[in-house]
């Protein structure tokens, strides 16, 4: 799968909690290819700032050749995507990474703060059944979305809506139960998931979340210790952005 650098109109950019927006951008070069679990990188307009944001696809409309991402302003960058209108032309490029394996099987979609937006476009993609468990600080988004594919249970840390603690305290307050876990969230999050799989018996994919330079491989910024020997590094490593961001759980060490 060939990436591609392109520009790209933005269609419509929207604020869904605080700091967290929802961009749509019209490229349909990359959405015709696009998976679920893969991401694209946007390049700010500052000539000062030379590297891309490396941000996941929330949404993909290969229909209309819409790309969907949903994000949290973080630095500059981010802030400057949010204050981008529609018909603005940007220059982005993807898709980049592997996305999760769709598989038939009973299925957990677990994600975590910004890590749900990926969620989203998965269990639109998935054809078996499927639960979401979301967990957020405080403020939702995205939530409602996820009922047009199954159950939806929510955690939130100060316990203003659904379950007070994480996604496996809503898991196990709510009964939740399938034989495959798909994951993407922050890093001690992953780490519980991965260890709830292993104690269940249960097949489980990580998307892991990490800063990013060039996000096609060449760089190593991004890279996790693995149980195979890299092919590209021959050591115990595998970048994140390339080999990634979709990890078998057993297959990488967090």
């Amino acid at each position: 799968m060939a990436q591609i650098k392109l520009e790209a109109e933005v269609k419509s950019q929207k604020k869904l909690a605080e700091g967290v927006y929802s961009m749509e951008l019209f490229a349909p070069q990359i959405a015709g290819q696009a998976k679920a679990g893969q991401f694209i990188s946007i390049y700010t307009k500052d000539a000062s700032k030379l590297l891309p944001r490396p941000i996941s696809l929330c949404g993909i409309d290969q229909a209309k050749g819409i790309l969907r991402v949903v994000y949290r302003v973080a630095g500059a960058g981010t802030a400057e995507f949010s204050a981008w209108e529609a018909g603005e032309k940007v220059q982005i490029m993807g898709p980049l990474g592997n996305g999760f394996p769709l598989k038939d099987k009973k299925a957990i979609l677990i994600g975590g703060g910004i890590g749900i937006p990926p969620m989203l476009e998965l269990a639109k993609e998935l054809s078996c059944e499927r639960t979401a468990v979301l967990g957020y600080r405080d403020e939702l988004f995205l939530n409602e979305e996820f009922q047009a594919y199954g159950p939806v249970y929510v955690a939130t840390e100060d316990g203003s809506a659904g379950t007070k603690g994480n996604v496996l305290d809503a898991i196990r307050a709510n009964g939740v139960d399938g034989e495959i876990i798909y994951a993407c969230g922050p890093t001690p999050m992953l780490r519980a998931v991965k260890a709830y799989a292993a104690e269940k018996g249960l097949e489980c994919y990580i998307s892991l979340e990490e800063r990013m330079a060039c996000g096609i491989g060449a760089c190593l910024a991004c890279v996790c210790q693995s149980k195979d020997v890299d092919s590209h590094s021959h050591v115990h490593n595998k970048r994140i952005c390339k080999d990634g961001p979709v990890f078998e759980a057993q297959e990488v060490e967090i």
